[in-house]
């Protein structure tokens, strides 16, 4: 690896080596070698950590911006441990040339988003460089860890039932098609996930795992979660809620739905006695109205089968899905 390549940023197999022989070797350690999207510590109680960087282009796109993307995406990594979001710092990093009018819209956008989130911007910073008018914000958000909640990207078992949020690729699709400047009515789905986790939390649905489906896409996400259990995961293609313009699109481009990011979307893989109650309650949440039963989690019946994802397609095949190689253009967040 002598030089950063886009790929890297990707979300795919290249991102993961890029951590494994980097940031995992040098900054090692109990918590962050586990890989969640946020770190549960020990403190008054326990809490919950996460940083992220955003840097997507453009910075408004239809449904959102970068402002917007933000909180939600550090909110939702939280929220993906069972944590109650509280609250933000952020950092900007703006180059100069940047315009003003359009950094006060994002602003505002970002402040609305927390409101909705229940989360309060409570430290920040700003840097000025040189270049093109850009701008980047890094985010580190803090929750509160209820007693007993234990989510966790490895605790899938075997009987469990694969649920996901809504449709897939919506965010991926919408910046993408204002990058190549394709007019449709496509919108991002950037949204904090509140609403539906502490739903099912406080119901006490058995939920043994939350991903938010980000770079990489679904498929990506639930490869991860398979080898993180050592189980076989198997959904089927005629079960994944796709939006017709979506779907589309994708025919259009030549694009895969289970590879295509979004930015208020989860996975839920939950106990199977209460698959039916968590679909209903994530349906009747904000922005869940298009959840849906993907499939589920099964002992490997022999070693070669341990962290595999299969795709039951619609023509009755199986299909074998891994983590994607190369750069995933656009960037997406």
């Amino acid at each position: 690896m002598e030089r950063i390549r886009m790929e890297h940023g990707s979300g795919g197999r290249a991102t993961g080596e890029l951590i494994a022989e980097i940031f995992e070797q040098a900054f090692s350690n109990e918590v962050l070698s586990q890989m969640e999207d946020s770190a549960v510590v020990e403190g008054s109680g326990r809490i919950a950590i996460t940083t992220d960087s955003f840097v997507v282009t453009p910075l408004e796109f239809p449904g959102g911006d970068i402002g917007r993307l933000c909180i939600c995406g550090t909110v939702n990594d939280l929220l993906m441990r069972g944590a109650v979001p509280k609250y933000v710092t952020c950092g900007f990093i703006l180059e100069e040339g940047a315009d003003v009018a359009q950094l006060k819209r994002i602003v505002s956008s970002m402040a609305a988003t927390a409101r909705e989130a229940g989360v309060t911007v409570v430290a920040g910073d700003t840097k000025v460089v040189e270049g093109n008018g850009g701008i980047f914000i890094n985010t580190t958000g803090v929750g509160f860890v209820p007693e007993g909640v234990d989510i966790k990207a490895s605790g899938s078992r075997p009987g469990d039932v694969i649920l996901v949020s809504g449709n897939m690729g919506d965010h991926h699709a919408a910046i993408l098609s204002s990058r190549m400047e394709i007019t449709n009515s496509i919108q991002s789905d950037n949204a904090p996930l509140n609403d539906m986790v502490t739903k099912l939390l406080e119901q006490k649905v058995e939920v043994h795992v939350l991903r938010d489906v980000t770079r990489g896409g679904l498929a990506t996400v639930l490869k991860e979660l398979a080898v993180s259990s050592g189980l076989k995961f198997e959904i089927e293609e005629t079960k994944l809620p796709v939006h017709p313009q979506v779907r589309d699109f994708c025919g259009l481009l030549g694009l895969d739905p289970l590879y295509m990011g979004n930015e208020g979307k989860m996975v839920a893989i939950v106990a199977k006695e209460d698959a039916g109650r968590a679909l209903e309650m994530i349906r009747s949440a904000a922005y869940g109205e298009n959840a849906a039963i993907l499939g589920t989690v099964e002992a490997p019946a022999e070693e070669s089968e341990r962290g595999k994802l299969i795709l039951k397609t619609r023509i009755g095949g199986r299909r074998i899905l891994d983590e994607p190689q190369g750069e995933g253009l656009p960037r997406i967040c």
